[in-house]
């Protein structure tokens, strides 16, 4: 059984302003939360893992195949107007946000399109970590799409020089699936080597 709904991309509002962006609601199966919620990694460390490092299984592992599958790519290839099958995927995943994380920025030039996919049940009314689409470097404020963490919510963007995004700070659970579109395997090889020096630190040094 699928546990995405690809509708979600198709039906998901587009906008190019600031840059080009789509947010879509419930791109998860109603029928597949209860063993997603279940079988989400137990995950402690703060931060992005990428999935070599957590334990996939259940229904989970299936979400991050289909994730990564061409099915995903093709309807993202058409909704942006851009062949997104070339270029090679980094998926990572967060459970868990510390006050540091969410500084305004735009993403690395070696990614082409980055999608969030958010797994909280509920985020009440403080707007830490909901993330926003920004028109600079500086300011939080004014934006244009503020994201809602919730089940289901996906978010997608182009990179560019100037797709500033980010949120603030907020501390505890948070999970998100994060899958990448990058230039080259090279790129994915040496963002996994840079994470997995990242996760060593922070074991370190607590951070």
């Amino acid at each position: 059984m699928s546990t995405i709904d690809l509708d979600a991309i198709r039906n998901a509002k587009r906008s190019s302003d600031p840059y080009d962006f789509l947010l879509g609601s419930n791109i998860l199966k109603a029928d597949a939360i209860d063993d997603l919620r279940r079988d989400f990694p137990n995950i402690t460390k703060p931060g992005y893992l990428t999935v070599d490092e957590v334990d996939l299984h259940g229904r989970f592992k299936k979400l991050i195949e289909e994730l990564e599958g061409p099915e995903l790519t093709e309807e993202l290839s058409r909704k942006f107007g851009q062949d997104l099958h070339q270029y090679p995927r980094l998926t990572t995943i967060m459970k868990r946000s510390q006050p540091k994380y969410g500084a305004i920025h735009t993403d690395g030039p070696s990614k082409v399109m980055t999608m969030l996919v958010y797994m909280n049940d509920d985020w009440g009314t403080d707007d830490g970590g909901r993330l926003r689409v920004l028109y600079d470097s500086e300011n939080f404020e004014p934006y244009a799409m503020e994201v809602p963490p919730v089940m289901g919510t996906v978010f997608a963007f182009l990179r560019s020089d100037n797709s500033w995004h980010g949120h603030r700070p907020f501390v505890g659970e948070r999970k998100v699936v994060q899958i990448a579109w990058v230039k080259s395997q090279a790129d994915v090889d040496r963002k996994k080597k840079h994470n997995r020096i990242a996760q060593v630190f922070k074991g370190i040094f607590g951070r």
